[in-house]
């Protein structure tokens, strides 16, 4: 068996925008450096995601010094810059308050005639506007940004083939094998063994040590095609068959940093325990 090393690094700028795959990334106690910061959110200031709008699986948003963005889809691209810190508007994350500021309407008209409808772009700014993730699974203090509810998310390139062999073997195999991308993973792990991750509690990814807080349960943006933002039926049918964990199917762990610092890809991964 190999080593385990760090394969692939990715940040969604943008929630629910394509991912990015930086060499590195600095680890912040709420997730990785420029993930998640921005969400759009529909007229009612409820946060929107491929769940119900899988286009944005087209759009991309690439980070500019300072925070800011360049949103480009199908069109012409937007540059959008961090907002000021002023007025801050309330939005909902899965049902939950979060205070954050909107930016310039050109942005929202971007988004608008992009999703057809009416939409804005919000920035999460300060660390006093964090949502505190589960209590059930975390400790006083710990926070998150418009990740679903963990700051980090990691997946094995293991369990994905083991995964994809099981896809192969069903009615639908003809949408496999499946990309990673697929997941919306933040870390990406090989030189483990298929669905290992399911006993880790502790981990180390270089210089950075991470808690897992649970299995991640997965809806159905991963039946979306992120190159086309088309939909199936996979790997819902294939995971409900074989990977259910407490009434959700599940692929992936959730994680909590211990500490800050920078992951980079070919990092050595030691399971602590």
């Amino acid at each position: 068996m190999p080593t385990p090393a760090l394969r692939s690094v990715h940040v969604h700028p943008v929630k629910a925008m394509r991912a990015l795959a930086p060499a590195e990334a600095e680890v912040q106690p709420w997730g990785l450096a420029g993930d998640r910061r921005w969400a759009v959110v529909d007229a009612a200031g409820k946060v929107v995601t491929q769940r119900r709008h899988p286009r944005m699986a087209l759009a991309t948003a690439e980070p500019l010094p300072g925070g800011g963005v360049v949103l480009s889809a199908p069109g012409p691209p937007l540059t959008v810059e961090v907002p000021h810190p002023s007025a801050t508007l309330t939005v909902d994350v899965f049902d939950k308050p979060v205070e954050a500021v909107p930016a310039d309407a050109a942005a929202g008209g971007w988004l608008s005639a992009f999703l057809e409808g009416e939409f804005r772009l919000v920035h999460m700014d300060a660390p006093e506007h964090r949502r505190p993730v589960d209590p059930a699974y975390a400790l006083p203090g710990q926070t998150v940004s418009f990740a679903d509810g963990y700051p980090l998310l990691v997946a094995t390139t293991s369990s994905l083939d083991a995964l994809n062999s099981l896809v192969a073997q069903g009615d639908h195999a003809h949408e496999g094998p499946l990309p990673m991308n697929r997941f919306r993973p933040n870390l990406v792990i090989g030189g483990t063994s298929p669905w290992e991750e399911d006993g880790w509690t502790r981990l180390t990814v270089g210089e950075v040590t991470f808690r897992v807080a649970r299995p991640c349960g997965r809806c159905v943006v991963t039946t979306t095609d992120q190159v086309t933002a088309e939909r199936g039926k996979e790997p819902l049918r294939t995971l409900a068959l074989h990977r259910r964990n407490d009434g959700r199917v599940i692929f992936g762990q959730n994680l909590v940093p211990e500490h800050t610092g920078t992951v980079r890809v070919g990092d050595e991964v030691k399971i602590l325990d």
